[in-house]
């Protein structure tokens, strides 16, 4: 059987003043990820699936602890690497399972509709047909932002803190995989989203740069957020 990885994750919306201090005592100490190369960001594109009960959308709004949500990851508006993903959140930490897509499986699911062909390692997309077929499973809104991330490894740890911004809704679930979409905002001009995630402990120098007046920690969801746009805008 599969072990599966669960690790603690914390969300902070911030003004922008914030964010500007909080990025500023961050990168002192923890280093760029990687894939941030370049222009030291990338954008992430996630579209994302409710059943004929919207039931992830409620388990956020009702603040139910033990849900999951199942989604289709492209980074950088690039089609070249589709991952579908399912994070499941249970007693306050999360874990991801994870696939990979061909292009065309992808644009199957973006029209609601089950692959034809599914390999025996796509485990998560065959939870995903399951769900489809049983639970009425169908593509539901696009969460569209740009994330700037550091990471931190010294030691044991494995701390990640990343910096959400632009952060869009987008209704147009067909536009998935374009160069281009176009969305509505769901935080105000210069607000971002900084999330704190973490295996077994948060190390103490790690854990000071969280102590800033005015800062807590939030239930803070871009699904929830993007999905309430979406539906509010019928």
């Amino acid at each position: 059987m599969e072990q599966i990885h669960y690790r603690h994750e914390y969300k902070y919306p911030l003004t922008r003043g914030q964010m500007l201090i909080e990025d500023a005592k961050v990168s002192a100490l923890m280093d760029k990820d990687v894939h941030a190369a370049g222009e030291g960001f990338y954008n992430i594109r996630s579209l994302y699936f409710d059943d004929y009960e919207n039931s992830c959308y409620m388990d956020n709004e009702n603040g139910v602890d033990n849900r999951e949500k199942y989604r289709i990851r492209i980074y950088d508006h690039s089609p070249e690497r589709i991952s579908l993903e399912v994070k499941q959140k249970i007693r306050g930490k999360t874990s991801k399972k994870s696939c990979l897509l061909t292009q065309d499986q992808c644009r199957q699911l973006m029209e609601g509709r089950i692959p034809g062909e599914i390999s025996p390692e796509q485990q998560t997309l065959h939870r995903l047909a399951y769900l489809m077929a049983v639970r009425l499973m169908h593509p539901a809104v696009i969460v569209d932002y740009d994330r700037v991330p550091y990471v931190y490894r010294p030691g044991d740890a494995n701390v990640r803190v990343t910096f959400d911004s632009n952060i869009k809704s987008v209704k147009d679930v067909q536009s998935f995989l374009d160069a281009e979409i176009r969305g509505r905002g769901v935080l105000p001009a210069g607000y971002a989203l900084m999330e704190v995630k973490f295996d077994d402990f948060l190390p103490d120098e790690v854990y000071g740069l969280l102590q800033l007046d005015g800062l807590t920690a939030s239930t803070f969801s871009k699904y929830y957020l993007c999905r309430k746009f979406a539906l509010e805008s019928v």
